[in-house]
């Protein structure tokens, strides 16, 4: 029980206490858990900033362990001040290794005036009134969390300097704070967090339009590079991740996935594998998707062991009916696309100007046809869940991004109301999006109603490449023109993509009218065609702009090179002209700071060694502006080495500049090892990669050293886990093209010929 990865609520704790004592053995309870269940029996201050707003923890009286009565306010978050200046915050959402366990709490500790040195932090349990909403995606936790966790620490801050200013008989503007402690100022007294914690916990919480909240020039913490408060548990193999979870009489559970999207098991050997050492039973369950209508039948195995799941889920000998199964083609679809490209498309997304009028009077004009694939998410940590049905509900420990979206659903499918659905965040091993879809949950909610305890469905790597919700593929008909004076003067994009219900496009495989550089142009015309999709698709590291920044920001260096310009001077053109942006738009001064940004900490435009060649790529998106130059060089075998890097980005205010480089760092690697030799393709309805033999990752030798710098910025934060992908791949196609005059339109790079 103690590697239990989650503070426990009190129905748990009663119901393993209760199969300990049914066993005749004593569990221990770790430190955590005992905190957690007596977290107000002491003399601290307790601030809890959520929906209901700010819960404080009045000191003395009551029996030990009893919990204090609390008094409600405002904000989103929640600290805790021990009597002897220990900190304990809480992270609302989860981490996927986006830093935002570390940054949200620096955040909070930054208001607070905190002696960061004495701050733990600890994932929230799972709790909406109080929390608010607890997913993560779209690089938007820190925007969203920003200002509501500011003023979290700014109550306990406000709080805290009024005990003082009450223990001293002094006006509170004569009180500062800093590193955990108040002072005074004429008088130089002082009195530290923990000796106001009681007295404080006493005071009505302040009107949260009296609060003050710090200048940047005051920061102290935010801003500086902070590792993360995981690191030392990571590193030392501490229990963590979902994978870690160990349970008393914890069972196994593997299924046998069907083949392709909507076929059913008609019938099997399962009497004879449920016979096989440690197997405890075989059945089939329909599959419930992800909130429904992309459900995959299959049929489970439990077992003492992952090890005797796996052996037993595969020896089943299983006939399906595939009578209305998938029978997606990659291959049909691609050979559809270039018929398709020889027209405009079937619905016209913009039209601006005359396109054919610029055309007829170019000076040049450029045609290509673009095309990039289907992609997993492949996480390190493939997709796992421990579900135990008890005392009338379910408790859950599952790596959820949505777990909002998730609990309702677990709900309705499994006839419980909402309140006895428990679901714990342990840290998540890479999402990158996949954890956005709750699949596996529910899964492990429909083999854990048939098993008499606890039970850990685990995916295999086999099983997370073939049943992902993927990177949607995409083909791009695209035509320019360049005008006398070399301008680009006209735009046309043929964009063919992927449709589940035949009219909207696929999860993930959209196209705004809006895409850079349309709004650059007077002549547009940019149209779409949908082709027929069985297959799964769903949100994937930057979702939509991993995918169109490589045709895009590539088709804008052809032309470039067509008018004979510089590339980075045709870009900075492309900006001049475009209205500023109010909000967390494109905003072409920022674009055009990045891009001078990494021409300058690049080199740009000076001379490179014989054999070698850089490349330039901007792209907006999740709110952040990004440019890249990559310096490659392609030998006689096309043998692709990628050696330097540089990225310019801006993302607002920083909470964690070490977080942020690291993000980056994993979006340029990530992007590499995407564009090189990553794709998923599907025959009949079924995947054929499999494992990391044919969907290899980059390997480390391969990887470049990776320059990163930010613009200074007073905006408000934004994301940076996705906005630095996209570039990466235009970069270095283009660089390539520099390098050897070749021009790369179709990725993954492998399909050329070229390795890393």
């Amino acid at each position: 029980m103690n590697a239990r990865l989650e503070p426990l609520t009190d129905h748990s704790v009663a119901a393993l206490m209760r199969q300990a004592e049914g066993h005749g053995s004593v569990m221990p309870v770790s430190r955590r858990e005992f905190l957690t269940v007596s977290a107000l029996a002491g003399g601290g201050m307790l601030v809890m900033l959520g929906t209901r707003g700010v819960a404080q923890a009045p000191p003395g009286g009551g029996p030990p362990g009893a919990p204090r009565p609390v008094q409600s306010l405002a904000p989103n978050a929640f600290i805790r001040i021990e009597p002897d200046g220990a900190i304990r915050i809480l992270s609302a959402r989860p981490d996927i290794g986006q830093g935002i366990k570390t940054s949200s709490a620096m955040t909070i500790a930054e208001e607070l005036d905190a002696d960061w040195s004495r701050v733990t932090v600890e994932q929230a349990p799972v709790d909406a009134s109080i929390y608010g909403s607890q997913n993560v995606g779209g690089s938007r936790s820190t925007p969203m969390s920003w200002d509501p966790l500011r003023r979290c620490g700014a109550t306990a801050r406000a709080l805290l300097v009024a005990a003082a200013a009450q223990s001293w008989g002094v006006p509170v503007p004569e009180c500062r704070t800093a590193a955990s402690v108040v002072t005074h100022v004429p008088s130089g007294r002082q009195l530290g967090y923990g000796e106001l914690a009681s007295r404080a916990a006493a005071l009505p919480p302040p009107d949260p339009a009296s609060l003050s909240l710090k200048p940047r020039s005051e920061y102290r913490i935010v801003g500086t590079p902070v590792a993360s408060v995981d690191n030392r548990s990571i590193v030392t193999g501490m229990p963590l991740y979902a994978m870690d979870v160990r349970l008393p009489n914890l069972r196994y559970a593997a299924l046998l996935r069907a083949p392709a999207l909507r076929a059913i098991p008609v019938s099997g050997n399962y009497a004879e594998v449920k016979r096989l050492p440690g197997v405890r039973d075989v059945f089939t369950i329909e599959g419930a998707g992800n909130g429904g209508g992309e459900a995959i039948a299959a049929v489970a195995v439990i077992a003492d062991s992952t090890w005797a799941a796996f052996t037993a889920r595969n020896a089943l000998k299983v006939q399906w009916d595939r009578s209305k199964a998938s029978t997606d083609s990659w291959s049909q679809a691609g050979r559809r696309a270039r018929e398709l490209a020889k027209t405009r498309g079937s619905q016209v997304l913009r039209s601006d100007g005359d396109v054919n009028a610029a055309f007829a009077s170019a000076q040049r004009t450029v045609e290509g046809f673009y095309s990039y694939p289907f992609l997993s998410h492949a996480t390190l940590e493939p997709q796992v869940t421990t579900a135990w049905m008890h005392d009338g509900g379910i408790e859950m420990w599952a790596p959820a991004q949505t777990v909002d979206v998730a609990r309702p659903w677990i709900a309705q499918l499994l006839g419980l109301p909402l309140e006895k659905v428990t679901v714990h965040l342990p840290r998540i091993g890479g999402g990158f999006g996949r954890r956005l879809m709750y699949d596996f949950m529910t899964e492990a909610a429909l083999v854990a109603k048939r098993v008499d305890g606890p039970v850990k469905l685990v995916w295999s790597r086999e099983d997370d490449l073939q049943y992902d919700y993927y990177r949607v593929g995409g083909f791009h008909a695209l035509k320019g023109a360049v005008d006398a004076q070399g301008k680009l003067s006209a735009w046309q994009n043929h964009f063919i993509s992927f449709s589940a219900d035949g009219t909207s496009p696929a999860s993930g495989g959209n196209m705004e009218p809006a895409e850079f550089p349309l709004g650059a142009l007077a002549n547009v015309h940019l149209s779409q065609t949908l082709l027929p999709l069985r297959t799964r698709t769903g949100p994937w590291r930057a979702p939509r702009s991993n995918g169109l920044a490589f045709p895009s920001q590539s088709f804008i260096h052809e032309l470039a090179v067509a008018a004979r310009r510089d590339h980075v001077e045709f870009l900075l053109e492309l900006f001049a002209g475009m209205p500023q942006s109010s909000g967390q738009g494109l905003d072409p001064a920022r674009a055009a700071a990045v891009i001078r940004l990494a021409a300058e900490k690049s080199g740009w435009g000076k001379k490179v060694p014989r054999g070698r060649g850089r490349g330039m790529a901007f792209y907006f998106s999740h709110a952040g502006h990004f440019a890249e130059v990559a310096e490659v060089s392609v030998d006689a075998q096309r043998k692709l080495t990628v050696h330097r890097v540089t990225v310019a980005g801006d993302i607002g205010l920083i909470v964690n500049p070490l977080g942020a480089e690291q993000q980056v760092q994993g979006s340029v690697i990530d992007g590499l090892s995407a564009m090189m030799g990553q794709r998923i393709t599907f025959e009949g309805g079924a995947v054929q990669q499999t494992n990391f033999g044919d969907y290899p990752l980059l390997r480390i030798a391969a990887t470049p050293v990776i320059d990163v710098h930010f613009v200074r910025s007073d905006a408000a934060p934004t994301g940076v886990g996705e906005p630095a992908l996209p570039p990466l791949a235009p970069a270095v196609c283009n660089a390539i093209f520099a390098a050897t005059g070749v021009r790369v339109r179709e990725l993954p790079l492998s399909l050329a010929g070229y390795s890393a």
